[in-house]
């Protein structure tokens, strides 16, 4: 699939639904430990590849049962070189596990005879998402972001997603790493419960900010691992706004702080989800990407497009 960034995402869908949850539901329900929060080493077996094989069909066919389009994401948010190394893997393990994520995913996509389907690289930050320690430069950040970005543009790939950034300096790297490969590129914010980034910034600083470093390159903005309540009521009818694109959500009203000392899984309440990214999507009609992030999994996807297909 050839996709430019100025028709990214494809028009002949109303609706994308977009999955990041798998992390949490295969630590919390199905007992599979994740070092480092990271997925791609199940790649290595054939147990692990089935079951990330498994999220991407449960996803293709949700989507054709719904008419809705589907972007599947790679198991490669923390596959760049300080994150794998945190856990033990070298670059030249992260570069063949990053060309093995895109590979399994093309070939999904390629059994099944739903339209559309993309693929995305996801790419996660270089520090903890939620409070790191340092941040780069935006050329420092382009530098770093690259050798990954660089290794994904070999492949099957349709977009790069940058996933829950907490600082702009690192978006436009990431941005400017996916424009020297010509690849269509999409951002992605957290924030805590205030709405705003975990390191201070107002989504619309960020997003100012991003493109103002980019000539606004991005397709479009997301905010991802933040529960509705936490920043609906900072989006308003500005021309910022027009820029977010998609929302993923997490399950939980919990803090980034009590998740991450949760030994239990809050996985909210999958019917209210629902209808708060529904509600979302008729105040702000250009947000065409919905779905789930952390304590989420395929009960709350259900119910966030049946709330969209609810007259």
């Amino acid at each position: 699939m050839s996709i430019h960034r100025d028709t990214f995402p494809p028009s002949n869908a109303d609706l994308f639904l977009a999955y990041v949850g798998m992390e949490t539901d295969l630590i919390f329900n199905q007992g599979v430990d994740l070092p480092g929060f990271a997925s791609y080493p199940l790649l290595k077996t054939t147990e692990g590849r089935e079951l990330l094989k498994g999220y991407l069909k449960d996803m293709i066919a949700l989507g054709k049962e719904t008419h809705s389009g589907v972007i599947l994401e790679s198991p490669t948010w923390v596959a760049n070189r300080d994150r794998g190394d945190a856990i033990g893997y070298d670059f030249c393990e992260l570069k063949q596990l990053n060309l093995d994520a895109i590979a399994m995913m093309a070939a999904v996509r390629a059994a099944s005879d739903h339209a559309p389907t993309i693929i995305s690289a996801n790419i996660g930050p270089r520090d903890d998402a939620y409070a790191p320690e340092a941040q780069m430069s935006a050329e420092e950040a382009e530098r770093y972001h690259s050798e990954q970005i660089s290794v994904l543009a070999n492949t099957e790939v349709d977009v790069i997603s940058g996933y829950t950034l907490a600082y702009p300096s690192e978006a436009i790297g990431i941005v400017r790493a996916a424009r020297r490969f010509d690849l269509p590129v999409v951002i992605s914010f957290t924030v805590e419960t205030d709405g705003r980034l975990p390191t201070g910034a107002s989504l619309e600083d960020a997003i100012s900010e991003v493109d103002g470093g980019t000539d606004s390159y991005a397709a479009y903005y997301m905010i991802n691992c933040a529960h509705p309540e936490h920043f609906s009521g900072v989006l308003e009818d500005a021309p910022w706004m027009q820029r977010v694109g998609g929302i993923i959500a997490n399950a939980s009203r919990c803090s980034h702080a009590e998740l991450d000392e949760a030994e239990e899984l809050d996985d909210g309440n999958p019917t209210e989800l629902g209808e708060q990214l529904s509600d979302i999507r008729l105040r702000f009609p250009q947000i065409q990407v919905l779905g789930g992030c952390c304590g989420t999994d395929m009960r709350h996807m259900k119910q966030i497009v049946s709330a969209v297909r609810t007259p």
